[in-house]
């Protein structure tokens, strides 16, 4: 499913975060968005699984408007991993992945043998089925992010925004969830969890399988070389680059938007392209609120990096990539505060904050 984010900006408390950003994202590919801390990553996020609304601009799925997407639909279309994570309530594991079968179920059917089929080989996948029956409260960072990856998984979605899904992982695990995001639609024939369209087990509502459209802020620039297929570099919420990541992320760019030296490496065993880091001279430092960077010399080194962009793109570095509004619901998202509060694990939310049910 195409994602497409048409001129979308976000003002909060009189502070414009988003500035009317352009971007897409084509059918399945995996699309990182890169940028410093406080860049605007995550709301823009946001505004594709509906935790948060744009000031202006508009999410598209397949060229459809998000906004006109009944709620529900949505719910099973996209599928979002907060930056954090929480629950109030002592559900269990097996609980939590259940809500990701929520959207596919009627409003007052229980979890089906199918639904549960499903939840078992999506914590076989992450490798959590012992911890099915823990409380996910007495789960460390890791094993709490695994199950919640799991809970996408047993949602079959069209679309799946991950906001630092690496986040409380060590570098195993890192390589192993990133890995099953790239290879997502890559599992066993007819086990109902992806591997294709049009088998008969592909997909428990019928509308066809196959990898879904990933769009992932990440900030480890080195996980977003090896596993992403194109990158948006946000600055001060504009888009200061966009292309294939070894294209993108060259050390005049990460000079200017991150305030470092990058030295380019070759991988011993893979070959692809790594990046190791040395402070500027003098101490590099973020972009400014205007985008530009606030150390003297990283403005000199990246003084290119904008006109480059522009060339990269085929757009103006004002524009970023096109997303798509998911319905109202955040599918198996986690409940998000609408003015800054933390996203909790509970069910799939409408706009209203209202549970759709519970399973």
């Amino acid at each position: 499913m195409r994602v497409g984010i048409d001129a979308l900006t976000v003002e909060r408390s009189g502070a414009r975060l988003v500035h009317e950003v352009t971007m897409e994202a084509r059918s399945g590919t995996v699309v990182g968005l890169v940028g410093p801390n406080g860049s605007g990553k995550s709301t823009l996020l946001r505004c594709v699984y509906r935790a948060d609304r744009p000031s202006s601009g508009v999410v598209r799925l397949d060229g459809t408007d998000l906004d006109s997407i009944p709620e529900k639909e949505g719910a099973r279309l996209v599928a979002a991993l907060p930056q954090e994570s929480g629950s109030e309530f002592d559900f269990s594991v097996e609980e939590i992945v259940a809500m990701g079968r929520i959207p596919h179920q009627r409003s007052v059917a229980r979890t089906s043998a199918e639904d549960e089929r499903l939840c078992a080989l999506a914590l076989e996948r992450v490798g959590a089925t012992a911890l099915r029956q823990r409380s996910f409260l007495t789960l460390s960072g890791g094993e709490k992010q695994r199950v919640l990856i799991a809970r996408a998984l047993a949602q079959r979605p069209r679309v799946l925004v991950l906001d630092e899904p690496t986040n409380h992982l060590d570098v195993a695990q890192q390589l192993e969830v990133l890995h099953l995001v790239r290879h997502w639609g890559a599992g066993r024939e007819g086990d109902g969890l992806g591997g294709g369209r049009g088998g008969a087990q592909d997909d428990v509502d019928g509308r066809g399988g196959g990898r879904p459209t990933v769009l992932a802020a990440l900030h480890d620039l080195n996980l977003a070389l090896r596993y992403c297929d194109e990158l948006y570099v946000i600055s001060a919420g504009r888009i200061a680059a966009h292309g294939p990541p070894a294209e993108v992320l060259d050390a005049e760019l990460l000079a200017g938007v991150f305030g470092v030296r990058a030295h380019r490496v070759t991988h011993p065993g893979s070959g692809a392209v790594q990046l190791l880091f040395d402070r500027l001279p003098g101490g590099g430092a973020p972009p400014a609120a205007d985008g530009s960077p606030a150390n003297t010399e990283a403005r000199a080194a990246g003084s290119g990096h904008a006109d480059r962009a522009s060339h990269t793109t085929g757009r103006t570095t004002d524009t970023a990539d096109r997303t798509t509004d998911t319905g109202r619901t955040t599918g198996t998202a986690d409940r998000t505060g609408r003015a800054g509060g933390s996203a909790s694990v509970t069910e799939p939310v409408s706009a209203s904050g209202n549970p759709l049910h519970s399973p």
